[in-house]
């Protein structure tokens, strides 16, 4: 097993597969199965070997939004270190040991905060899902970076923008900040939201009724 692990963390989670494991070992797919239950099994393998690296970091003196902020680029800056885990991640988490390490060092820090089991899972998880969303988005554009003729289109796309008169100036005026402000800011604004939604000590019921009833009529 730890020959598989360390020849599949060699080739990372964006070119793991059976077959390149295989040839990495220098055996057969076939008797590769005898050890892993299929591309799933070895994804999970490898993928759990490389979250066991990731130990969240929980400072006392931060409240709900900053510990969630704190949670969600610790989790950020680790996939972008780490291409492909982000995809792991995305697929369905927790997968393993490691994953559910992860998940149960969020529900004993929301705990301290107050939160109940059920609504701290929920509240990690929806932080989660954003920061994996929009780290999946972040390592695919930098994936892109090389690619032939990917800033004429960045700069077509502003060209165009500039030209349309129904946005005024507004793409010319709008303040450029770089990506990690932008996904610190964004993740900021959907913290306050959701906290403000799910506060220590409410009911995960409640808070689903009230968002359920909300969306009605949309």
């Amino acid at each position: 097993m730890q020959d598989i692990v360390r020849v599949g963390r060699e080739l990372g989670m964006r070119r793991l597969s059976v077959k390149a494991v295989a040839t990495g070992l220098g055996v057969s797919s076939t008797a590769l199965y005898r050890h892993v239950d299929g591309r799933w099994g070895l994804e999970r393998l490898v993928g759990e070997s490389v979250l066991a690296e990731l130990r969240l970091r929980d400072d006392p003196e931060h409240d709900v939004p900053k510990h969630l902020l704190s949670f969600a680029m610790q989790m950020r800056e680790f996939a972008l270190r780490h291409p492909g885990v982000v995809g792991y991640l995305q697929l369905l988490f927790p997968r393993g040991e490691s994953g559910q390490r992860l998940l149960a060092f969020e529900v004993e820090a929301l705990g301290r905060r107050g939160y109940a089991p059920d609504a701290a899972i929920v509240l990690s998880g929806a932080v989660a899902s954003l920061t994996i969303a929009m780290t999946a988005s972040e390592e695919n554009s930098a994936a892109a970076e090389d690619a032939d003729g990917l800033a004429r289109e960045r700069e077509a796309v502003v060209d165009r923008l500039a030209k349309d008169d129904r946005f005024g100036r507004a793409p010319t005026t709008l303040p450029q900040i770089e990506r990690p402000e932008y996904v610190r800011l964004l993740l900021t604004a959907s913290i306050r939201g959701l906290v403000e939604v799910c506060p220590p000590g409410r009911p995960v019921a409640e808070m689903i009724a009230e968002l359920a009833a909300a969306g009605v009529g949309v």
